[in-house]
């Protein structure tokens, strides 16, 4: 598999304390605007028993320069409204969306769309492509709105083009394209403009399984490339293991954990998060890292392995060598020993078993 970008820790995208209502007047429940509240449970509670809608409710979270945060959530959790809201093809009702420190939602409209032209790229499930429009032109569009001369706009769309691999299909139109071809189109047209920001909101759950994971392994071989702050929207777990270098998990409009994968994997917040990672193939997902504790002597004699190394590939090792394995930051350091007993540690932090099932 493509292997994901690294990350910057400098914050590009916030949401601050992001709430959207439906109802005849959702902003009474917010006097300063800006949604911060004592109790944002109690409030959302208090909402949706006035005959209004709660869609998002007290939504924060960073996404990092060039990182790929995932938003997962089951069908009506809210996470395909707080992408909009970020873009602002929904308005939200209070709170803060600071794009390189600048509140979004305190733009002008001329503003706005000079952001979404020119900073923000979005792919959603729909491949929303232009039928009367070849590839290229499809491609091309965001950047004649933009004023871009014919000949500087179609060079630029050949350059991404070649990027999501659909050289030779310039001249085919959108219903002598395959369902992954549309979806490349799509994806080459979003990025046309050279976004820093790129919204995806469940962009391959229309394809077909085969297809989607070739689209999954293209669409991070594309990241590896450019190093897009991203914000990827998914309900489905094993998508968002492949693609997340961080990843939210929502409820009721509500964010109920963020982390990496691996902690929400080992350290759910409750049962609703472990609903969600209960069949993860945990071997293939864990670390050496992760389970890696402070030596308590020296390491001299260890074997030693990269951060990174899956736990799947150690397992054997682990299991015949009791004393365990050093395990080495990028720069040679070590950061600590991984021992088979570490493994075990770290699976049962994660699991709902009861000690009682235990015999003695």
């Amino acid at each position: 598999m493509t292997s994901k970008a690294t990350a910057s820790t400098d914050v590009k995208l916030s949401c601050r304390n992001v709430w959207k209502i439906y109802g005849d007047a959702p902003a009474q429940f917010f006097d300063a605007g800006n949604g911060v509240v004592d109790a944002p449970q109690t409030l959302a509670e208090t909402i949706s028993s006035s005959d209004h809608i709660v869609a998002n409710a007290d939504v924060s979270f960073d996404v990092h320069v060039g990182e790929i945060f995932v938003i997962m959530g089951l069908s009506g959790s809210g996470k395909s409204t707080i992408v909009r809201c970020i873009s602002r093809l929904v308005e939200p009702t209070a709170g803060e969306i600071l794009l390189d420190g600048e509140d979004v939602l305190k733009k002008s409209d001329a503003e706005l769309i000079d952001i979404r032209r020119h900073k923000m790229g979005m792919v959603f499930q729909s491949f929303g492509l232009m039928p009367h429009l070849n590839v290229i032109e499809n491609i091309a569009f965001p950047l004649k709105l933009q004023g871009i001369g014919e000949r500087e706009r179609y060079a630029q769309a050949e350059r991404v083009i070649e990027l999501v691999g659909l050289q030779g299909r310039e001249s085919n139109f959108p219903n002598e394209l395959s369902g992954g071809q549309q979806q490349r189109v799509g994806i080459a047209r979003s990025l046309a403009v050279e976004p820093e920001v790129w919204l995806l909101d469940e962009p391959f759950s229309a394809l077909d399984p085969l297809i989607r994971k070739k689209m999954q392994d293209e669409f991070l071989r594309i990241q590896s490339v450019l190093h897009k702050s991203i914000v990827f929207i998914t309900h489905d777990f094993q998508e968002a293991l492949r693609v997340a270098d961080r990843m939210a998990i929502m409820r009721d409009g509500a964010i109920v954990q963020v982390g990496r994968p691996v902690d929400l994997i080992l350290n759910p917040v409750d049962d609703y998060v472990r609903e969600f990672t209960r069949d993860v193939p945990w071997e293939s997902v864990l670390c050496a890292a992760d389970v890696a504790e402070a030596a308590d002597g020296p390491v001299s004699g260890l074997g030693r392995v990269a951060a990174d190394t899956p736990i799947d590939s150690l397992l054997g090792y682990l299991g015949d060598h009791a004393d365990g394995v050093a395990v080495e930051a990028a720069d040679g350091s070590v950061i600590g020993v991984a021992r088979a007993a570490n493994v075990v540690k770290a699976l049962a932090t994660g699991s709902d078993a009861d000690p009682a099932d235990v015999r003695r």
